[in-house]
């Protein structure tokens, strides 16, 4: 065997326990599934950050969280590790926020924020914490699709007995 084929074969040996393939393929297919349900609703209502942001950003987490694991890392320095995906995660955030001069408001707060806890649900699904990720991302679901419709039920509600004219 040649120099280049020994040292191909001695990159991938780890590829030999099988049940540490299997643990990294279920996790970061279903951080894939679950940023991806974040990102259709997104991808639904319009807004940039759709499936593939959503999916890439749930799946990288999940991807910093189970390195650091296979390498046999302390949790101190785990801990570290968490708070590097966050810090990280907030650039990419801080990129969707649109101050608009035009009209002083400011967009993609929601969106930003969708991003952050999209990276949050990678962390659980790299930590092992599956279940944990699942209900979260039903809730966070739930609040994505569910909580504007009682917003626009209110705004409808607002413009059909509007306040009193002042004097």
């Amino acid at each position: 065997m040649t120099l280049i084929g020994r040292t191909v074969m001695a990159e991938f040996a780890g590829l030999n326990d099988l049940g540490e393939v299997i643990v990294v393929l279920i996790r970061v297919m279903l951080a894939a599934l679950l940023g991806g349900a974040l990102g259709l609703e997104r991808e639904q209502q319009g807004k940039a950050a759709g499936v593939r942001t959503h999916m890439l950003v749930c799946m990288g987490a999940a991807l910093f969280i189970l390195i650091p694991q296979q390498a046999g890392i302390s949790d101190s320095e785990m801990s570290r590790v968490i708070q590097g995906v966050i810090a990280g995660i907030g650039f990419l955030c801080a990129g969707t926020i649109i101050n608009s001069r035009d009209e002083q408001r400011v967009s993609g707060l929601t969106t930003a924020a969708g991003i952050w806890f999209t990276a949050a649900i990678g962390t659980a699904v790299g930590l092992g914490r599956e279940q944990t990720a699942i209900l979260c991302t039903v809730l966070a679901w739930m609040v994505l699709h569910m909580v504007p419709m009682f917003s626009r039920f209110r705004l409808a509600r607002k413009s059909r007995n509007p306040p009193p004219a002042t004097k």
